[in-house]
């Protein structure tokens, strides 16, 4: 089966499974272990909770990230589109789906076009960091950003979805020096992100001297890839196999603290099974500079950008009223440190 084909049915593969099949993480986020500290006189007004900040240049009204999910396929270009519409018009932020299959496939690129929906947002383009072990490097780089008219670049680390997958990328020798001279050599910040097992202490250490400008959490908790890989399977051997790593991976909670721990310099964001505002503000008094979804928006954008701009209402409503009764007015005051206690069990 020729490559192009092979990409284009393992991201129509994605969409569907992620669609239709129970693919949740065997963890929770641990989100669970914290509470708000509720304040019953928060000497605020809610009319005027202000959760804006800046960041890489943009203006953001929400600490809201659209999590790089999709590309590649017309049904992917489509979903891209509404979500780049919904972002536009309620300030967001958003990251693109690997955009490996436009770079050899550049017939594709359109998928991932989406900065004249929205010039304004805050958009990340994305590659998978073990294709600079693959001939990639920053010529192809640079063409992943240029394509969306991203403001960041972030590469993604997903070790375990590749040795699950047999066709997948397994050389992953090297990559941190790799992953050092593209941060001295691209002209925009670097991210790094994991897809839904988390990033520890030591590694969070590593990317930060390296030179990252900020690092995606993406703990587990949520969507887990080893099941979407599961399901994409055909060999029941190499089905048993994947089963087992259901509740792999450390959990949002956990690796959010381990980031800020050992970088505490750098913008942090949150994302890996966050279900609600609640959740994001509970992310964000721990320390998180944006939070992000993906499984939610992936079900409505596949319906239209009405039903994305709905998720993000009761989002934003959910969040600004846990600002509220926590007495939080802005985000610097929820990011405090006071907002946020761990309940003893």
């Amino acid at each position: 089966m020729p490559e192009n084909h092979l990409l284009k049915s393992r991201k129509s593969d994605h969409i569907r499974i992620n669609l239709e099949e129970d693919v949740r993480s065997g963890l929770t986020t641990g989100l669970e272990n914290y509470r708000l500290v509720h304040r019953a006189l928060p000497e605020t007004d809610l009319a005027k909770i202000d959760l804006s900040q800046t960041l890489f240049g943009r203006p953001v009204k929400l600490p809201l990230l659209i999590s790089s999910m999709t590309g590649g396929t017309p049904e992917a270009g489509m979903i891209n589109r509404r979500l780049a519409e919904a972002a536009q018009q309620t300030g967001i932020a958003m990251g693109l789906g690997s955009q490996r299959a436009a770079i050899e496939h550049p017939e594709l690129a359109d998928t991932f076009a989406v900065r004249s929906a929205a010039p304004d947002i805050l958009l990340f383009a994305n590659l998978g960091a073990v294709q600079l072990n693959a001939g990639y490097g920053l010529a192809e780089c640079q063409r992943a950003v240029e394509m969306a008219g991203a403001d960041a670049l972030i590469l993604h680390l997903n070790p375990l979805q590749e040795a699950l997958q047999p066709e997948g990328d397994h050389n992953w020798r090297g990559l941190l020096l790799k992953i050092e001279g593209l941060c001295r050599s691209l002209p925009v910040p670097v991210i790094v992100k994991e897809v839904g097992w988390g990033i520890s202490a030591g590694v969070a250490r590593q990317l930060a001297d390296a030179g990252v400008s900020a690092i995606d959490a993406a703990g587990a908790g949520g969507t887990s890839w080893s099941q979407v890989e599961r399901f994409r399977l055909q060999d029941p051997l190499l089905i048993e196999v994947a089963d087992a790593f259901r509740a792999w991976g450390l959990p949002t909670a956990e690796s959010l603290l381990q980031i800020r721990q050992a970088a505490p310099h750098l913008p942090v964001f949150a994302s890996g099974g966050l279900l609600n505002g609640v959740d994001a503000a509970k992310c964000l008094a721990l320390g998180a500079t944006l939070t992000g979804m993906a499984a939610a928006f992936l079900k409505a954008a596949a319906v239209s950008t009405e039903a994305v701009l709905d998720r993000v209402f009761v989002f934003r409503r959910q969040l600004e009223i846990a600002a509220f009764a926590s007495g939080s007015q802005t985000l610097s005051e929820l990011r405090d440190g006071t907002r946020i206690v761990k309940i003893e069990r």
